[in-house]
Order: structure tokens, then C-alpha cells, then sequence
């Protein structure tokens, strides 16, 4: 029970924090190192599919019209930069796993993370708000936030949405809502991917009987329903406001752990 208890944290986290500029992998490495116990990459990465199956399912009628419609040029543009995106990020991703480059999960670079990402925001949103909008997705945007994608996954506590939506702002799709929905489209195919992945790298190392598949399963549900309330509420707030709270929010907590967890911990 009390495991049970931190899988179904665990998965709260996950759905809070997957779609929110805030990075859902440092929050679940900062629950992770404060007591709910680490978990496998398996499973982090499963919860987190659970998250993307919730955008699936608000998205829909939006990948729906995508797929059924292809043929009309601004559908099949908008098809083939996402496609784009998705295809450098996983060039990019087969060559950080090739040459092994990941940086160690620990509190000091996740929280460091938080607070340059914070200031990120701050000033992404400063420099947007100058711009002309723009709802338009061009082969720019499509390209960067490619390449933003792997940047959020090396280096822990970056945040994908939060680094995608703001290169996309910042790249030339000014318009808030639009950058939004092309990360979180585009990282649809990309944490499907991800999450095949390893579980293709547990059956074949021959662990899937020491995996806690029932926990998965849990973490998984509750990831899902809760992601899926958190991004309805997200995309109702982003019509209306900027994303500086969640920037304070984020060099708030980036600062309370620089100065309560010891250096290097």
C-alpha cells in the first residue's frame, strides 16, 4: 500500500508537470531523491506515455483532420514539419545514445536547469510580446524545435514543452496557442518513440520479469487522467495569459534547492 501510494504520486506528477514549462523529468527526479523512491527508465518513460496518450486524445480531431486531409497544402505543410521535427530529433537522440552523452540525474544540475529556464521564459516572453503574431509554423520553427527536443532530454530539469514552445515562439511563431499545439503535436510521435524504445531495451536485456509492471500500469492511469485535465486547463489559460508565472515558479524552486541541497548532490 504504501508503494501504491507513491506510484499513484509518482503519476500525479507526471501528468502535472508533463505539459507544463515547468519539466516533468526533474520533478520526478527531485520526488524521486525526496523520498518516493527512484523507478526504472521504463517506467519513468511509460508514465510520460500515459501523458502523451491524454494530448492524443484532446488532440484527436486535430490529427484526424491532419491524416483525413493530407491533400490540402496547408495540412500536408504542416504535416511535414512535423515530421521534420520528429525526424531530427531522433538523428540527434540516436547519436547522444551512441556516444553515451548524458548528464548525471542528480538535484545541482536539475536545479540549475529550473533557474536558467526560468530566465529563459522570462525573456522569451519578453521578446514575443514585441513581435507581430504570427500563427504560422515555418520550416524554422519546425527545424529548431527539432533540435530543441533533444536539448530538453540531455540535460534533466529543462523541460521539453517549455523548451520547444518558447523556440517556436521565439523563431517566429509568436502566437501562443500555435506554438503551443506544435510541441505538444510534435511530441506525440516523439515520447511514443521513446517509450517503445525501452521497452524494447527491457525485453531484450531479458528484464521485463524484474520490471513492476502492476506499478507501471497504475502510474500509467493516473498519469493519463491527470495530464489530460492539466493541458485542458493550460490551453484555456494560455488564450488569456503569459507563461511568467510558471517561470518565477520555476527559478523559485531552481533557487530553494541550490541553496538547501549540498553541491554536487
Amino acid at each position: 500500500m504504501h508503494d501504491l501510494i507513491h506510484v499513484i504520486l509518482l503519476g500525479v506528477i507526471e501528468g502535472i508537470t508533463e505539459f507544463l514549462p515547468v519539466s516533468s523529468t526533474g520533478h520526478l527526479l527531485i520526488a524521486e531523491s525526496f523520498g518516493l523512491g527512484a523507478r526504472s527508465d521504463l517506467f519513468n518513460v511509460g508514465i510520460q506515455a500515459g501523458a502523451i496518450l491524454a494530448i492524443t486524445l484532446i488532440y484527436w480531431k486535430r490529427i484526424w483532420e491532419l491524416l483525413t486531409r493530407w491533400q490540402e497544402p496547408a495540412n500536408r505543410s504542416y504535416l511535414l514539419k512535423l515530421l521534420a521535427a520528429f525526424l531530427i530529433t531522433c538523428a540527434l537522440g540516436f547519436l547522444v545514445t551512441h556516444y553515451g552523452f548524458k548528464l548525471p540525474e542528480t538535484i545541482t544540475p536539475i536545479a540549475w536547469a529550473l533557474l536558467i529556464g526560468g530566465f529563459w521564459i522570462l525573456g522569451a516572453e519578453a521578446i514575443a510580446a514585441r513581435q507581430v503574431d504570427r500563427r504560422e509554423v515555418t520550416w524554422r520553427v519546425a527545424i529548431l524545435v527539432g533540435i530543441a527536443q533533444i536539448i530538453a532530454g540531455v540535460f534533466p530539469g529543462t523541460s521539453r514543452s517549455g523548451a520547444t514552445i518558447f523556440t517556436a515562439m521565439l523563431a517566429g511563431t509568436s502566437n501562443r496557442p500555435a506554438a503551443t499545439e506544435f510541441s505538444f503535436l510534435v511530441g506525440i510521435p516523439t515520447m511514443y518513440a521513446a517509450t517503445g524504445y525501452e521497452l524494447l531495451k527491457v525485453l531484450k536485456a531479458g528484464d521485463s520479469m524484474h520490471e513492476d509492471w502492476g506499478a507501471l500500469g497504475v502510474g500509467f492511469g493516473v498519469s493519463l487522467v491527470v495530464a489530460f485535465i492539466a493541458v485542458k486547463w493550460l490551453l484555456s489559460y494560455i488564450r488569456t495569459h503569459r507563461f511568467t508565472w510558471f517561470a518565477w515558479y520555476r527559478i523559485a524552486l531552481g533557487a530553494t534547492l541550490l541553496l538547501l541541497v549540498p553541491a554536487g548532490a
